[in-house]
């Protein structure tokens, strides 16, 4: 009896000693981090691999250090145009500093989405609608940068944000499809008008040689002729040239006595 008192007055020491380091240890994987609480004052950031959190003394909370996807609900925003829409969006952001993400903010993950959420409103109702559909990609760099610069003190880094869908009422679509439309005509006024000057513009150059230069007229005369030609017509209507009728009138009149 009594050698089986003292065999138990050492196994319970080796087994409290044994069930302390089994709490103790912990395993921290590569893409998190252990901040380590030392009688409720910040101790130390630990991890990866195997650490020692003495139990009672000290608390350890696990950071997952990887990137998040949050996606944003569609939210009601009135555009600066005084259209309503409906904006969805998803922001992908990482912790970067694990000591602040656990203390200045009691939970991260969800002040970063309600916070990316107000942004979204805000930021684009600065904007048109025509702003939100044809310049997704510079609206999407202006909310990443506020959102990255308002969660900097959290220690979260905000990597990305998209705009997912931009609806709007079936009364606007038609809208915007008759302002598309009369674009397209303005557009191709514009393409018409200008190709009309440009012609106009190379009708002024080619009078202009054929003024100066007579025997370009006799050519352009010629052409005309050989262009008719080849038409199938019955009628030829033939050029009369302007210098024969200026040679015809200046011919002084007959008098009758066969002199000039």
């Amino acid at each position: 009896m009594p050698f089986i008192l003292n065999n138990a007055l050492i196994l319970i020491p080796i087994v409290l000693i044994v069930l302390v380091l089994f709490t103790a240890i912990r395993v921290i994987r590569e893409y998190e981090r252990a901040v380590v609480f030392q009688l409720g004052r910040f101790w130390k950031v630990k991890g990866p691999g195997l650490i020692l959190v003495i139990p009672l003394i000290q608390q350890a909370v696990r950071v997952d250090m990887r990137i998040r996807v949050t996606d944003i609900p569609s939210q009601d925003v009135i555009s600066r145009d005084n259209v309503l829409v409906k904006v969805n969006a998803v922001v992908y952001y990482r912790v970067m500093d694990a000591r602040n993400a656990i203390i200045q903010v009691e939970d991260f993950m969800a002040a970063t989405s309600q916070l990316a959420q107000t942004t979204l409103r805000s930021v684009l109702g600065q904007h048109e609608l025509d702003e939100m559909l044809a310049e997704r990609e510079r609206l999407n760099t202006d909310l990443q940068r506020i959102l990255d610069e308002q969660t900097e003190s959290w220690g979260i880094k905000a990597s990305n944000v998209e705009l997912k869908h931009v609806d709007i009422d079936e009364s606007m679509i038609r809208v915007i499809a008759r302002q598309a439309e009369a674009e397209r005509i303005r557009r191709a006024k514009i393409i018409e008008s200008e190709g009309e000057f440009q012609a106009a513009q190379k009708f002024l150059d080619a009078a202009t040689i054929l003024a100066t230069r007579p025997e370009a007229m006799q050519l352009r005369y010629l052409s005309t002729l050989m262009t008719i030609a080849n038409e199938r017509s019955s009628t030829i209507v033939f050029p009369f040239p302007t210098d024969l009728v200026q040679m015809f009138g200046r011919r002084e009149p007959d008098h009758g006595d066969g002199t000039a």
